[in-house]
């Protein structure tokens, strides 16, 4: 698509009296009007430019399927979710596998076990294995972006469906391709994690099988999730690599495996925004149209 100069004036002018996103908002606001929704669109957008919170969730609802396209459907099918949310609480109940002081993350990970049809006896339940804590990282992340609890088992269920359906054959190779974009960008910090033994034990499960929940606070994450939710998982790859960059150097004084895992599992949490917009950027440079960038 051509760039427009007017609106290129238009988002400038708006930027500069500190009115970023006007532009943006009133576009989404105009497809959120088509009925039904046009969900390449939606994807488009949220692939180009950050939700406004006021509208994130009721778009990743969509695009995740929870909500059809058809506007006049959304009450009637929300009904129908909040029926299901009951009665597979109700049969966890009554199957003694929750309680009233039973953690939500963990009321969560037992409706989706029940549902994938893969729920333990009660007799041979014991502590969550690699997948289960993914999935209660990911649950414990989203607790803190969605109020309702409805909601909440909702989006926790198809966000982590949708990416293993979609990126499952992926996200192995995520790895290699930090290590392909870091010797583009800084390739002394690549050589010194190399040498130092750390570049294989980097944290790449926070990192990438929980789309870094539990590593960068929500405010940051909904961000990075805006992008894996509307089709893209090479997100994830370039806010690693922003991470190592931001950190360059105090990675490079750091000569131990273990200690630079450490910190790197233990980041400064005011400096995550501006990684996030860092690596944003980074991805479309690499990535040239959003929509490419699965």
């Amino acid at each position: 698509m051509a760039d427009d100069p007017q609106r290129n004036f238009r988002s400038a002018y708006y930027e500069k009296v500190g009115f970023r996103g006007v532009e943006e908002k009133k576009s989404l606001e105009i497809l959120l009007k088509d009925n039904p929704l046009d969900l390449e669109k939606l994807s488009t957008f949220s692939q180009r430019f950050p939700l406004p919170s006021m509208y994130r969730i009721h778009v990743w609802k969509v695009l995740l399927g929870i909500l059809p396209p058809h506007s006049d459907s959304h009450f009637l099918v929300g009904g129908y979710r909040k029926e299901q949310y009951q009665d597979i609480m109700e049969a966890l109940e009554v199957m003694r596998y929750i309680n009233s002081s039973t953690p939500s993350t963990q009321v969560y990970l037992r409706m989706f076990q029940l549902e994938s049809q893969v729920l333990p006896r009660c007799s041979e339940t014991s502590a969550p294995d690699e997948e289960n804590e993914d999935f209660l990282s990911i649950s414990r992340a989203m607790e803190e972006i969605v109020d309702d609890p409805v909601d909440c088992y909702w989006l926790i269920k198809c966000f982590v469906n949708q990416f293993h359906t979609k990126f499952g054959d992926s996200i192995p190779h995520l790895p290699k391709s930090l290590e392909h974009y870091l010797s583009q960008e800084e390739p002394r910090l690549l050589n010194h994690l190399k040498i130092s033994g750390a570049i294989a034990q980097l944290p790449y499960s926070l990192w990438f099988r929980r789309c870094f929940a539990g590593c960068l606070p929500e405010s940051s994450l909904q961000r990075v999730w805006d992008k894996v939710i509307s089709g893209s998982c090479k997100i994830l790859v370039f806010v690693a690599l922003e991470i190592l960059l931001s950190y360059k150097i105090i990675l490079m004084g750091i000569n131990r495996p273990e200690s630079i895992v450490r910190f790197l599992c233990n980041i400064p949490q005011e400096n995550t925004d501006a990684i996030v917009t860092k690596a944003i950027d980074l991805w479309h440079k690499y990535c040239g149209t959003p929509m490419h960038a699965v």
